[in-house]
């Protein structure tokens, strides 16, 4: 059975000891070594860009979507790929009356195995924003209908959800509601396969966390609309990531997860 590596991570834009930080998640990405990462809250504007100082000399191509300029600067998810990026796309989530702006990124990844398409997003972060965020998984599902066909390598959607496994919004991309509509189902890769452990991607024990005093929680995924006829998109393996120190620095304020997903028998 072949595989390929996939990862998520938030960055958290260039809060906190940015320099420091940039170290540890390059030296993070150079160990976990996936051929493709879905980063959140990258910014990219005149003489900073965050993705490229990332992927400086690791050989990564990149994606970049813009999700919002509310914070004063474009700040928006990216997609790194160790295989040519052959198209890609940004597409706006629902708001739904707040004052945030969410978006999904795709890549169309031209990997050994066949173009892999490859979405990474960031939802509403508010506690009681579930209500938004049903929304924004219900728009998410139907872009990745659009841009995926059943025919196709089944698609891997990554990021920060910013909602906990038995919420309704992850409930829905895990297939057990529709919220009123049709079902989808994508395998949560760490639920699948992570040997079940808590998986927190936002922990106390991360001081860039701990400040805020919210619920540790697992609110990162990897999902994968697998695996289909071909034994293409399995979950294999899953554990979480970016989840030590480097020099005495976490990389963000959120850990990320990793995956082995099956590409062909």
């Amino acid at each position: 059975m072949r595989t390929f590596r996939a990862a998520t991570l938030n960055i958290w834009n260039r809060s906190g000891p940015w320099e420091e930080r940039l170290i540890a998640i390059r030296e993070g990405l150079r160990k976990l070594a996936p051929d493709v990462i879905g980063l959140q809250e990258v910014l990219r504007f005149s003489g900073f860009d965050q993705a490229a100082m990332i992927t400086e000399g690791l050989g990564y191509e990149v994606a970049w979507g813009l999700a919002s300029e509310n914070y004063g600067y474009p700040m928006g998810n990216a997609i790194l790929s160790k295989w040519p990026i052959v198209h890609s796309e940004t597409i706006a989530l629902p708001k739904e009356g707040s004052d945030e702006s969410r978006s999904v990124v795709f890549a169309e990844l031209n990997s050994p195995y066949g173009k892999i398409p490859f979405f990474c997003t960031h939802l509403n972060w508010k506690l009681h924003h579930g209500h938004i965020r049903q929304a924004q998984v219900r728009a998410l599902a139907q872009a990745v209908a659009a841009r995926a066909p059943i025919a196709g390598f089944p698609p891997v959607i990554v990021g920060d959800f910013n909602a906990e496994p038995d919420s309704d919004e992850i409930r829905f991309m895990r297939g057990l509601t529709g919220l009123g509509g049709p079902c989808v189902y994508f395998a949560d890769a760490f639920g699948v396969a992570g040997e079940g452990a808590p998986g927190v991607t936002f922990s106390k024990r991360n001081p860039f966390a701990a400040p805020l005093r919210e619920p540790e929680r697992r609110i990162d995924y990897i999902f994968i609309r697998g695996p289909d006829d071909s034994q293409r998109g399995e979950p294999l393996a899953a554990s979480v990531c970016f989840d030590t120190k480097h020099a005495g620095v976490f990389p963000s304020d959120h850990f990320g997860v990793t995956a082995t997903i099956t590409a062909a028998r």
